[in-house]
């Protein structure tokens, strides 16, 4: 499987079963399969963005975030396949492509979002990553732990 910054996947439950960290999404909610997540492809790293379908909850979270800092670039909402989807950036975590599932597919195609999206998922992702750096951590899960666990994978 080719995997592309920009298609949206569904993840194995070997990856949580092994990472375990109180930062990342619930694996099952309500008998569901865990949520979809937007990929951004970094050399042999992935990076998972999880989407969710639950906006009127995450746009009062947008809506304090504005309030309080005047923007809000860690939570996006916009339309993916014609429904309204919650981009969770502060839930983002690194994986490596062994722990894919499949990807989620609509009308028998991969999915993928539009590249303008795209261009402003990435935008955002870096903006948060450049936060970090400089000691403001916007995201949930400990990425720094995950990502080394995840070049050790690789033998790096």
């Amino acid at each position: 499987m080719k995997v592309e910054t920009g298609y949206i996947y569904h993840i194995k439950d070997d990856f949580f079963d092994k990472i375990n960290d109180k930062g990342l999404m619930i694996n099952h909610e309500n008998g569901r399969a865990r949520p979809t997540y937007f990929t951004i492809r970094d050399k042999d790293i992935l990076w998972f963005i999880p989407l969710s379908s639950k906006v009127s909850k995450y746009q009062s979270i947008i809506d304090k975030k504005v309030k309080k800092y005047g923007d809000c670039r860690s939570i996006m909402i916009r339309k993916i396949a014609n429904k309204k989807s919650v981009i969770l950036l502060q839930n983002a975590f690194p994986t490596l492509e062994k722990y894919i599932d499949h990807p989620h597919i609509i009308n028998g195609k991969p999915l993928k979002v539009i590249d303008t999206l795209k261009d402003e998922i990435l935008s955002n992702f870096n903006y948060l990553l450049s936060l970090k750096k400089q000691g403001i951590n916007l995201f949930f899960p400990d990425i720094d732990k995950i990502k080394e666990m995840m070049l050790e994978e690789l033998g790096k």
